[in-house]
């Protein structure tokens, strides 16, 4: 089997030094998905650059995804309507944000509501109980319409840099689960 590929899907504003994403970049030599405007998430435009990064990746290599709070949400609307969705074995979904609260959808407009069908590979949704942008209760609704397994870290914030997470080998275990083997050595 070819070696899996992970792709890094920040939220809103970028994922910044000290971020568990920006860490495993460093470390592990992930791929993360940039965009073209961080302060002003276009959830087509967004789309359309997630399936322009799957495309360029070598065929016949899987892919792993790996999502904070905004690209928790990128996944779903991702999966919902691309022809590639079959090219991921998994995504590790992290902090999904309450798009649906009045203050998140006008702060980023065009994202609520949030796509609800079952994704169509392996995934699990990544939790805190005082996360400030999404009620534990509304992230495990969110995991079982996507057919999630739900982790819950206790209180973790938003499960961010100022979590305190460092190189969060706990994630980095359960994207491995998803992938069903090792992944990817540091380049």
């Amino acid at each position: 089997m070819t070696a899996l590929g992970v792709l890094l899907l920040p939220g809103w504003l970028d994922s910044g030094p000290g971020h568990w994403q920006t860490r495993w970049q460093e470390r592990h030599g992930f791929v993360r998905v940039e965009q073209h405007d961080w302060q002003r998430p276009l959830r087509g435009d967004w789309c359309a650059r997630l399936e322009d990064v799957v495309l360029a990746q070598p065929a016949g290599r899987p892919l792993l995804l790996a999502a904070h709070s905004l690209g928790c949400l990128l996944v779903a609307w991702w999966a919902a309507h691309s022809r590639s969705a079959q090219r991921v074995a998994g995504a590790l979904l992290v902090a999904p944000p309450e798009i649906e609260r009045a203050d998140l959808r006008q702060q980023i407009p065009g994202w609520a509501p949030p796509a609800r069908q079952r994704l169509p590979f392996a995934s699990a949704v990544v939790a805190s109980s005082d996360d400030p942008f999404a009620r534990l209760e509304y992230a495990t609704r969110l995991a079982a319409d996507w057919g999630a397994a739900l982790h819950g870290v206790g209180a973790r914030g938003h499960i961010n840099a100022d979590s305190g997470l460092g190189d969060w080998p706990q994630g980095l275990e359960w994207l491995q689960d998803l992938a069903g083997g090792p992944l990817p050595a540091h380049r």
